[in-house]
């Protein structure tokens, strides 16, 4: 049985590009260049790669990049975006669950719940966290994005879930769960034929408490956390108790 993620991202890989969190590409990939020290020497794994717009973006500004996703339609429009635009691209479909590129990548990133924490147990949101730390040179940088859990905690249960959290058209039979920090609800959408999706669907949120921890169990030396605002990321924004999803910066 397919999870509500697999589902999704079966056809939907052209209504994705036009959602409205997909628009920060620029000024994020700037941050991520940014980060790493302008190297373009170095090797890039982008997890959770979706339909490649970061990776993407980095080739054409002479990064090489490599990309994983689980889903095979929107590795497929990656590749084909990639080839209009003449950039040698490794999109590749793997889990990021079971991946190991054995310390071959000098950067990891995984924007905009690229995969973590859209799994639906603790263990396997560690998996990945592991995989993107054994994927990285000694020395190596991993930036992502993730829900914050300070967001509905600080907010009450009624507030949250009236507020539209999910980005899509429809949302139904909300729960916010305090005891795991999962969020469920019933997602009604379109595919990219126009055929209606109805998914339930259950993403994790994070404190910052258990962020650092995962990522020091996972065996990366430090980690910061900022706030993190779509296509303008800063290491000067504080995160707070308005931030829907945290920035977290971490070095092997």
């Amino acid at each position: 049985m397919k999870q509500w993620y697999e589902e999704l991202f079966q056809d939907y890989s052209d209504k994705y590009d036009r959602e409205s969190f997909t628009a920060g590409t620029m000024g994020e990939v700037d941050f991520i260049e940014k980060e790493s020290g302008f190297n373009k020497s170095g090797k890039i794994l982008d997890i959770g790669c979706g339909t490649g717009r970061h990776s993407i973006e980095l080739a054409r500004r002479g990064y090489t990049v490599t990309g994983i996703d689980l889903s095979e339609a929107m590795i497929t429009k990656a590749r084909n975006m990639a080839a209009e635009k003449d950039l040698k691209i490794d999109f590749r479909i793997r889990d990021a669950r079971n991946f190991n590129f054995n310390q071959s990548f000098d950067l990891a990133i995984m924007i905009c719940e690229g995969a973590f924490p859209l799994m639906e147990t603790d263990e396997m949101n560690y998996l990945i966290l592991k995989n993107a730390h054994s994927s990285l040179k000694p020395g190596g940088k991993f930036i992502f994005t993730t829900l914050n859990g300070l967001y509905p905690l600080f907010h009450s249960v009624k507030d949250f879930i009236n507020s539209g959290s999910e980005q899509g058209e429809q949302t139904s039979g909300e729960n916010f769960d305090l005891m795991t920090f999962r969020y469920y609800s019933v997602y009604e959408t379109e595919d990219d034929k126009g055929n209606k999706i109805v998914l339930k669907c259950n993403e994790r949120y994070y404190v910052p408490s258990e962020i650092s921890w995962l990522l020091k169990s996972a065996g990366f030396r430090e980690s910061e956390i900022f706030g993190c605002k779509l296509g303008a990321f800063s290491r000067n924004d504080r995160l707070t108790t308005e931030d829907f999803e945290m920035l977290v910066i971490a070095v092997k």
